[in-house]
C-alpha cells in the first residue's frame, strides 16, 4: 500500500503543504481501516486509499519541484529578457496555486473508486461537486431558531451523512424519510448494527425550503427524531431550514433544484461521494451495497 503522507514530507520544499496533505490522507485512510477491522465493510475498501491518495501526493512532489525551482531563479529583468528569470506576475499565479496544497482542501477524486459516483445527477446540487470535499452554508436549526453552519453538522465519528434537501411539495423528502427508517432496502436499516444508534453508521439531515417560523418540531418524520444514548433521548438536531433573514439562501448559494430536491450523500472524511434524486431509494441503497457488509 502506498502511503502518500511519507512521499510528501521527503519531498515537499514546503513542510506546510506536506503536513497538510498528510493530514488529509490521515482522513482519507483512517475511517476505512475502522470500517474494515469492524466488520462494517469489504477489504476491498483499503485499495480505495491509494488509488485516490497515489495521484494526490504525486501532483504535490510535481508541484514542488516546480515552486523550487522558480523560487530560485532570479526576478525577469524587462530589458534584458535573454538573462531569464521568472516573471513576478508568473511568481504570483503560482503562489496563489499553492494555496489548494497549503489548505490540503481542494483535492477532487474522480469516479476511479466504489466510493466516489458519476455525475449523472450533478445538475440537482450543482454547489455539491461529487469528489470534492462537502462546502458547508449558512442554515437554520430548526429547534431552537439557531443559525450555524451546516458543515459543522459532521462529527469525526465515521459515519456517513446524507443532506436530504426537500423537493417543492416536501412529498419526496417525507416518503424518503419514510423508506430509510423502515424499509428492509434501507441502507440505514441494513448496515447499522442491531443495538447501535440509527444514525451510527449513516446521519440523516433533512434540509427544508420553507423559513423556521413555518414548520413544526412535532409534525417531522420520526427518522428525524431519533431516541439516541443510554436514555433514548431525543435528538433535535437533525432538521434545518435556510437563513432567509441573512439572505443566504442555501439552495441559492449550492444551486439545489428546489423542484426535484436532491440528496447529497457525503463520506466520513467529509468528501461529497454521491448526488441522487430523492426517489432513487433504490440506488442510494446500491451504492452503498458496493462497499459495506450487510449487518442483519
Amino acid at each position: 500500500m502506498f502511503i502518500a503522507g511519507d512521499a510528501c514530507h521527503t519531498h515537499s520544499a514546503k513542510a506546510g503543504q506536506g503536513m497538510n496533505v498528510s493530514m488529509q490522507d490521515t482522513y482519507n485512510l483512517g475511517w476505512k481501516l475502522a470500517y474494515v477491522l469492524e466488520g462494517r465493510a469489504k477489504p476491498d475498501l483499503l485499495r480505495t486509499y491509494t488509488i485516490e491518495r497515489h495521484a494526490i501526493a504525486q501532483g504535490l512532489i510535481d508541484f514542488d519541484k516546480e515552486w523550487s525551482k522558480i523560487m530560485a531563479s532570479p526576478p525577469k529583468d524587462p530589458d534584458h529578457p535573454e538573462l531569464g528569470g521568472v516573471d513576478p506576475a508568473e511568481l504570483q499565479t503560482y503562489f496563489v496555486k499553492s494555496g489548494r496544497y497549503t489548505a490540503g482542501v481542494a483535492t477532487h477524486y474522480p469516479p476511479a473508486t466504489v466510493l466516489t459516483a458519476a455525475a449523472t445527477h450533478q445538475a440537482l446540487a450543482e454547489g455539491f461537486t461529487i469528489g470534492m470535499r462537502f462546502h458547508s452554508a449558512p442554515v437554520v436549526r430548526l429547534a431552537d431558531a439557531k443559525p450555524v453552519q451546516l458543515g459543522h453538522a459532521a462529527r469525526a465519528d465515521g459515519a456517513w451523512r446524507i443532506y436530504a434537501f426537500a423537493d417543492g411539495s416536501g412529498q419526496k423528502l417525507r416518503k424518503l424519510m419514510g423508506v430509510l427508517a423502515d424499509s428492509e432496502q434501507s441502507p440505514v436499516c441494513r448496515f447499522t448494527p442491531k443495538g447501535a444508534d440509527i444514525d451510527s453508521v449513516i446521519d440523516v439531515r433533512a434540509i427544508f425550503q420553507q423559513g423556521h417560523r413555518d414548520l413544526k418540531v412535532e409534525d417531522l418524520p420520526p427518522l428525524l427524531l431519533p431516541r439516541k444514548g443510554r436514555f433514548g433521548l431525543i435528538d433535535y438536531e437533525k432538521a434545518y431550514t435556510p437563513d432567509l433573514k441573512s439572505g443566504l439562501d442555501i439552495f441559492d448559494l449550492r444551486g439545489i433544484d428546489r423542484e426535484w430536491g436532491a440528496m447529497v450523500v457525503v463520506r466520513p472524511d467529509q468528501h461529497v461521494a454521491n448526488v441522487l434524486p430523492l426517489d432513487a431509494h433504490a440506488e442510494l441503497t446500491a451504492f452503498f451495497e458496493r462497499f459495506m457488509l450487510d449487518r442483519h
